[in-house]
């Protein structure tokens, strides 16, 4: 059930990601970064809950996707930037982090 809502979970990212954007007013200054920093956070999540000795794997994988993710939008119509990429991997890790701490929690009661 991790393995399918992880993926599902990506898919709907790499959607959201590589789309070309609407054209419109800029949006709130830094509401990206956090919206990177807690899908990749969420993101993180179910791998880690069932997974908690595997954490830091799965924040590596996080920080991998949203990688690939940075490396393939400029062919998409979309930019890429640095800041994108910090904020995914510190939710991947923060993610993973916390869903494996209770998911050990949860695994000794």
């Amino acid at each position: 059930m991790a393995h399918a809502l992880t993926a599902l979970l990506a898919l709907v990212i790499a959607l959201i990601t590589l789309l070309p954007l609407p054209p419109g007013p800029a949006g709130v200054p830094g509401l990206d970064k956090l919206a990177h920093f807690v899908t990749f956070a969420v993101l993180a999540v179910p791998l880690a809950w069932r997974f908690p000795h595997l954490w830091r794997a799965v924040a590596l994988m996080g920080l991998v996707y949203g990688g690939l993710i940075e490396i393939v939008q400029p062919y998409m119509g979309r930019s890429a930037e640095w800041a994108d990429l910090v904020a995914d991997g510190l939710g991947a890790v923060l993610g993973a982090w916390g869903a494996a701490r209770i998911g050990r929690r949860r695994r000794a009661v």
